[in-house]
């Protein structure tokens, strides 16, 4: 009798490496959409995951600073502040930034999914951060007081699905 072949191993190495090529299939199309539909579709979902935190002034401290997150693999960037109790985007370049974010998708999915600690990965130049450090600090501090709990159903599965793909296929390829 032949052996098969597990349905979770076939799941996972799929997973991993539909993942691994993901960047090259949606660079080309994330760099061609307007920073107009960005915005359209960030903000409200960075309003719901971050709710209570914008309700208890957790951004206050970045009214009239500028934050830009980068995702170098995917070649996009975003442009962020805070006004009036609303988290703002700016087109890309339209500001100076005060602080900036650089890190690869797969590197920001495992710790939104809370498989690596963000000054794990800084320490390990998987992070980077410039600017102004007191600035990227509070960032930082908003990201990890997030309960993952807080996010809709979907997203927390979604997140936490690529996270652990991602943090399982990185273990395998160091064995």
């Amino acid at each position: 009798m032949r052996n098969l072949i597990p349905c979770s191993h076939f799941t996972a190495n799929y997973g991993a490496k539909l993942l691994n090529n993901l960047p090259s299939i949606l660079t080309p199309v994330l760099t061609r959409i307007p920073d107009s539909v960005h915005k359209a579709c960030l903000l409200p979902i960075l309003h719901s995951i971050f709710s209570d935190a914008i309700n208890e002034g957790d951004f206050d401290f970045l009214q009239g600073s500028w934050l830009n997150i980068n995702i170098n693999d995917l070649g996009i960037s975003w442009l962020l502040s805070f006004q009036n109790d609303r988290l703002i985007m700016a087109p890309k370049n339209s500001k100076k930034a005060d602080v900036c974010f650089f890190a690869n998708g797969d590197d920001l999915l495992l710790i939104a999914g809370r498989k690596e600690d963000p000054d794990t990965l800084f320490f390990q130049r998987r992070l980077k951060i410039e600017g102004n450090t007191e600035l990227g600090l509070a960032v930082k501090n908003v990201i990890d007081a997030l309960d993952l709990d807080q996010l809709p159903s979907i997203a927390h599965n979604v997140v936490s699905h690529c996270a652990n793909i991602i943090a399982k296929h990185r273990v395998q390829s160091i064995d």
